[in-house]
């Protein structure tokens, strides 16, 4: 590595064309370098390297169709350290394809974090979990970037809460896997428009059949999310005969567009307090409660 340049492509070029057979170098080789031709490396006192750098000087080796063959040479066990055993042990086990994301996993297990999520940056985050101190993190990021002042004391708002009383979920007979249930779960709640949900509903469609109405009722309720979370609504709740709106904070909807309501219709419409709007209704069918609940949010967005 201290070579110059031009003396250092030269070897590399030599190698490369299998004018010698042994290239003798030190840990520049891990740096991207594609030599087809080499099928053996020996890695000497492989207890001294990194995870990653056990990890990328491997695949100098076995870029061709050749059978390749790497050996990490080391003292007996007993006079390595705990963490490079562990090293070596990880690199050992992990020669299958995705290698590299469990390989990072391992690497984060053997060598900790960081600060970032350490007892001297986050205090204790066992205490509240990694979920909750991740959504704390980004909203006090989100507040400084748009130039706020961090509101660490008010709880967090995990977004609008949706009640029409109908059976909303994924059913087992549509999709038997648990863990292809809970998985969809997530990515439907992850969701940040209606084009990204219109998207995952095709892909659905497509990997497991037509949506069941439960699966269509989950869908529905979730674009009524989107729209109430844009308005600033904490809570939306339709039933057979009427229901609610608990309205945040932050709110977008104008309060003299609720006053209106209620001075249109009082039959209908209630206030009880500033943030909350009742309203009576008969809607027996779970697709008018959805009806319903889309005309609301229109007329609440007019404002």
């Amino acid at each position: 590595g201290q070579m110059r340049e031009r003396d250092l492509e030269q070897i590399m070029l030599d190698f490369y064309h299998r004018r010698f057979n042994l290239l003798l170098c030190t840990t520049i080789i891990e740096s991207g370098i594609d030599v087809p031709t080499a099928n053996t490396i020996l890695i000497n006192r492989a207890d001294h390297f990194g995870l990653a750098q056990l990890h990328q000087l491997r695949g100098r080796v076995g870029r061709s169709h050749h059978r390749a063959y790497a050996y990490l040479l080391a003292p007996p066990p007993a006079a390595l350290t705990a963490d490079a055993a562990k090293r070596l042990e990880a690199i050992e086990a992990l020669e299958d394809l995705g290698a590299g994301f469990a390989l990072a996993s391992h690497d984060l297990e053997i060598r900790g974090a960081g600060e970032l999520l350490g007892d001297e940056q986050s205090g204790q985050i066992h205490e509240i979990g990694f979920t909750l101190y991740m959504d704390l993190l980004e909203r006090a990021v989100a507040d400084l970037k748009s130039g706020r002042e961090p509101a660490l004391d008010q709880p967090l708002f995990h977004g609008t809460e949706v009640d029409l009383g109908v059976a909303a979920l994924l059913p087992e007979d549509y999709l038997p896997d648990v863990h292809q249930r809970l998985i969809l779960y997530k990515r439907i709640s992850a969701c940040k428009d209606d084009a990204a949900l219109d998207e995952l509903q095709v892909e659905m469609i497509d990997r497991f059949g037509l949506l069941p109405k439960p699966a269509k009722h989950l869908v529905q309720v979730t674009r009524l999310k989107h729209r109430a979370s844009s308005l600033g609504l904490q809570k939306l709740e339709v039933g057979a005969e009427g229901g609610r709106v608990k309205i945040h904070a932050d709110t977008r909807v104008d309060p003299l567009l609720l006053v209106g309501l209620v001075q249109r219709q009082p039959s209908i419409w209630s206030l009880a307090g500033s943030d909350l709007l009742r309203f009576r209704a008969q809607l027996p069918e779970p697709q008018q409660r959805f009806e319903f609940a889309v005309r609301l949010l229109q007329s609440l967005a007019v404002g």
